[in-house]
C-alpha cells in the first residue's frame, strides 16, 4: 500500500482549511484517511501550520512519501530537518 502524507480540504466556500492526514495514495482526496497529523490554515494572516511532530517522524520513518505541498509544511515546522538528521545517524 503506498502511503501519503497529503492535505484533506475542509472548511467553507472561499474559506478554506486543510488537515495534514496519512492515507492510501489511491484514495480521494477529502476522502478515507488513516490519521490525522496537523492542520493548516492559510487564511489566518500568519498563515497557521500545527504539525504533530512525533506522528509525522513515524509516518516518514515507515515510508510514507509527501506531497508537494505537505513536504513544504512539514518543512516550515522543521519535521524534515530532524528526519533527515535522523536518517544521517543510523
Amino acid at each position: 500500500m503506498a502511503v501519503r502524507i497529503r492535505l484533506k480540504r475542509m472548511g467553507a466556500h472561499k474559506a478554506p482549511y486543510y488537515r495534514v492526514v496519512v492515507s492510501d495514495s489511491r484514495s480521494p482526496r477529502d476522502g478515507r484517511f488513516i490519521e490525522e497529523i496537523g492542520t493548516y490554515n492559510p487564511v489566518a494572516q500568519p498563515a497557521q501550520v500545527t504539525i504533530d511532530e512525533e506522528k509525522a517522524l513515524k509516518w516518514l520513518n515507515n515510508g510514507a512519501q509527501a506531497s508537494d505541498t505537505a513536504r513544504n509544511l512539514l518543512s516550515q515546522a522543521g519535521v524534515l530537518k530532524k528526519f533527515h538528521e535522523s536518517k544521517l545517524q543510523k
